[in-house]
Formats: C-alpha cells, structure tokens, sequence
C-alpha cells in the first residue's frame, strides 16, 4: 500500500509539474473524502488486533503506521494541490453533482413524477407570485416598487443581543393559540409542553445560519467570538418577522409535533421517513398560515415572502447544480441577488446543501412535499369530505412516507406491485 500511495501521488505531482490537471476539482474532493473513509476504516482494522494478537502487533505495528502516514500525506496532497481547500479555509464549497439521470431516479424514488427542468420552472412561477406579493407589502409600507428597501426594513427589526430565546418562547405559544382558535391539528397536552431550546453554536452557523427543530429547536444568533459584521448578519437574517414563520415550522405544528407523533403511531414506517413529508408538511403549514391571515401585517408578509421565495430559490439552485448550470458560487450569488440573502447566510445555506449528508433532493422536499399537502388539502377538505382537524391529524398518524402514499391511504386508492406514481399535484 505504502508503494502504491507513494506511486500515485508522485504520478500526479508529475502532472501538475507539466502544468497538467490530472482531475476535475469535483472528483479530486470526491477522491479526498473517500480516501479519508479509507483511512478511518483501516484504522478500526488494527485497532481490532492490535495488542489482541501478539503475531499481529509484532510485525503490523510499523507497516501500519508508515501507510496511515502515507494516506494522511496524500490526503492533504489531494485536498491542497488538485481540490485548491487551504488548511486555514472554511469558505470553499465544492459539492458534487450527480447529473440528470441520477435525479430522475431520486425523483421516481420519490414517487415525483415531474422532471428536473419542469420543476425548475415551476419555482420560477412561484417565485413570480412572491414577487408580486413582495411588491404589495412593499407599497403598504411606503417603499414603492423597491421591495428591497422593504425587505432591508424589515430585516433591522431584530431583538437585542439577549433577548432573542424571549422572542422564541412567545411566537412559539402564538403559532400555537392560533392552532387552537382555527381548530387545525390535535396538540397534545404534552407536546405542548416538552419541546427545549438550544443556542446554536458559531461552528454550526456555519452550515446552519437560521433555525433547525424537533424535539427542540436550535436557535441562531451572535455570539460573543464573531466578527462586527458576522453578528449583525446573523442578527438580521433571525429577525423578529423572519423568525415568526421559522418557530412554528420548526416547533408546532411543524417538526416538533410531527416527532411527537411519529414515535406514537405506525413507528414502524420511520425506516423509509422521507424529507417530502416532514419538511414538505412544515412547509405547507407556512402555506396554510398564509392563507388563514396570520401575517397580519406588511411586515409579517414579507417575513413570511422571504421563506417562501427561499423555498423556490432551492429547487432552482439545487436542481441546477445537480444538472451541471451552476457553480456553489453562482449559487450563492443567486440567494444574495435575486432572493435577499445577507451573504455569509447565503454561503451557509449553500455549504449545507452541497457539503453535507443531505441527499440531493433534501433542498426541493419543502417546496415539492408543501405543494403535494396543498393539493391534498383541496381534494379532501376543500371538497368538504373531511374537516382541516381530521385531515392534519390523519396525515400525522400515517408516519413519514411519500405523500403520494398517503393520498392513496385516506382516498382509498387501490394499489398494484407494479404501481407508478403519475400524480401531477401542481396546479
């Protein structure tokens, strides 16, 4: 192994000393972490003899250590010189598109049957009505046509430094009061009662820079180590209206009340949960709340405008990266430009698309899964057959499955083995 590591590289250096590009930067960071899976599962491999066997340990001991030396160097070897990511840098994100054909496949799993340049366009007429909406709440407050201004109104309206698990507390208990008044969902007295939360840390800012939930909700704001700059970001990017549909889809009726659930009924689905039905159902709730007035005011619609716009510019950005039409930076410029996005926040909402273990759907499953709930809502309870109360405490109980399963549950839809999804929910 030693040899061969010392053989490649060497190979590769030669090539670059001819000012040769031996790899796409993509496939040398693909190549870096697998090699660094490599490493972790050879060390798991000698620690399991090690010491345990004395035949082991007296001749593997030295060869092993010179090859894990090996791999590190050439690990860095590959993350420096082809992938370009200096020690000290925390900005560069690279991803990795898995082209077309890979996510028609990921689609059919998911039983969408839309292709990968329908569904960018039909985000792209979403994100057309955002803007109209944009430019209504933008009038109400005295801006014009420069919903920006609005937009950077809106954003100054944040709590002090101290005061934001305050702010929390109370969205939290009005998203759920008006639950109660509009008789929309069972909460459960206890789930009412045993969410927690949490300050997100700097380091996961990084790659979370607003809100994540469930059994409790991980909040973002400044912290005492950030920059000037990073804090004032991070303070406008969690203001109050933004804040105010990121509690409730976050906590109740969201993700909280969705895993309070999901460990109550049909447990044995969670196997196949799907981002579709939890981050889709959180979503259609911002949907919902939209629809029954309770962005009473400019300031909350354009709140509530932003996320819904950034919904959008997820299935356009991620779709199109994947499809090879955009660069992580393109994408980034795409989120600051065209949605608002302070840019470090942009950057982290890229980073987490493309740098992490979120499959490559992750992003589009709020916008897709919210749109498949709302189609669903109208077949059922806008028809009148079932109430808005039976319909979301239904959907709760069946567990995380792909919605179009769900339909086919409380409709009463015969299935076959061979069964394809041909569901065309948008409308």
């Amino acid at each position: 192994m030693n040899h061969q590591i010392s053989e490649t590289q060497g190979n590769l250096e030669e090539k670059l000393k001819h000012s040769e590009q031996p790899a796409k930067k993509v496939v040398a960071n693909r190549a870096f972490k697998t090699l660094d899976d490599l490493r972790k599962t050879l060390k798991e491999w000698f620690g399991f003899y090690n010491g345990y066997d004395p035949q082991f340990t007296w001749w593997v001991s030295q060869p092993y250590k010179e090859t894990d030396q090996a791999l590190e160097k050439y690990a860095v070897f590959l993350k420096e010189k082809l992938v370009g990511i200096k020690p000290d840098d925390k900005e560069t994100i690279i991803g990795d598109p898995i082209g077309r054909e890979a996510i028609l496949e990921d689609l059919a799993f998911e039983m969408i049957p839309y292709t990968p340049e329908e569904l960018i366009e039909i985000a792209r007429k979403e994100l057309a009505w955002c803007d109209a909406e944009m430019l209504r709440a933008s009038r109400e407050l005295g801006y014009g046509d420069d919903w920006r201004k609005a937009l950077e109104h809106v954003k100054a309206l944040h709590v002090e430094p101290g005061k934001q698990p305050d702010l929390i507390r109370d969205l939290a208990h009005e998203a759920v009061d008006f639950i109660d008044q509009h008789d929309l969902v069972t909460v459960p007295a206890l789930a009412r009662e045993d969410w927690w939360m949490e300050m997100m840390s700097p380091e996961n800012q990084l790659i979370n820079p607003f809100f994540t939930g469930g059994t409790l909700i991980n909040v973002s704001f400044p912290t005492a180590g950030m920059t000037h700059e990073q804090k004032l970001m991070s303070m406008r990017g969690n203001n109050i209206h933004f804040a105010r549909s990121t509690v409730f889809h976050e906590l109740i009726p969201g993700h909280h009340l969705q895993f309070f659930m999901s460990q109550r009924y049909r447990t044995y689905r969670q196997p196949f949960s799907t981002a579709f039905w939890h981050e889709g159902n959180a979503f259609y709730w911002e949907l919902l709340f939209w629809d029954l007035n309770f962005p009473n005011s400019p300031e909350n619609r354009i709140g509530m405008l932003f996320w819904r716009m950034h919904r959008c510019a997820r299935v356009i950005f991620s779709l199109s990266f994947h499809l090879g039409l955009m660069t992580p930076q393109e994408c980034i410029d795409f989120l600051v430009n065209r949605i608002g996005h302070e840019r470090d926040n942009a950057s982290a909402e890229v980073r987490r698309s493309f740098d992490t273990d979120y499959g490559p759907l992750y992003q589009c499953a709020y916008f897709l899964g919210a749109f498949q709930f709302r189609a669903l809502h109208k077949e059922l309870v806008d028809s009148g057959r079932i109430t808005d109360r039976e319909f979301h405490d239904a959907i709760l109980k069946e567990n995380s499955i792909p919605v179009e399963m769900i339909r086919a549950d409380l409709t009463g839809q015969k299935l076959s083995r061979d069964f394809k999804s041909s569901w065309r929910f948008y409308q």
